[in-house]
């Protein structure tokens, strides 16, 4: 992800960029795999390709994240994905409230996603650097 301002305590490599868009692109067919299995009324049990895949990938981005900036959740962005995870805990807890769930997640993640840079990466916790 592009950094506005202060790119203090932030790391990159070659390819990072192309990583992230795999991986977002591995989140989105995860996503959409248990938005149909849930739209279909199927139990998630028969479409566990389509959770790891959801899974390890959120995993895979969030490591990516923190390794490019250790700070990263401190800002908001990283202090929603840890929300996003209480999140799916919750919805692979609770079969009852699945549906109001994954669109409340669905729509939560889209909304900071692509929330202007200087939104995502305002710092909420920690120290501040220059």
């Amino acid at each position: 992800m592009a950094r506005t301002g202060s790119s203090a305590g932030f790391r990159d490599f070659p390819g990072r960029r192309w990583l992230i868009v795999a991986l977002r692109a591995a989140h989105l067919v995860g996503l959409v795999g248990i938005g149909a299995t849930l739209l279909s009324g199927q139990p998630l049990a028969a479409h566990q390709p389509f959770v790891l895949t959801l899974l390890c990938s959120g995993f895979a981005m969030l490591l990516v994240d923190l390794w490019a900036s250790p700070r990263y959740l401190g800002e908001v962005s990283g202090v929603a994905t840890l929300c996003k995870l209480a999140l799916l805990a919750w919805f692979a807890l609770d079969p009852a409230h699945r549906m109001p769930l994954f669109w409340g997640i669905l729509v939560f993640s889209a909304f900071i996603a692509h929330a202007p840079a200087w939104v995502r990466h305002r710092r909420l916790f920690g120290l501040r650097g220059h």
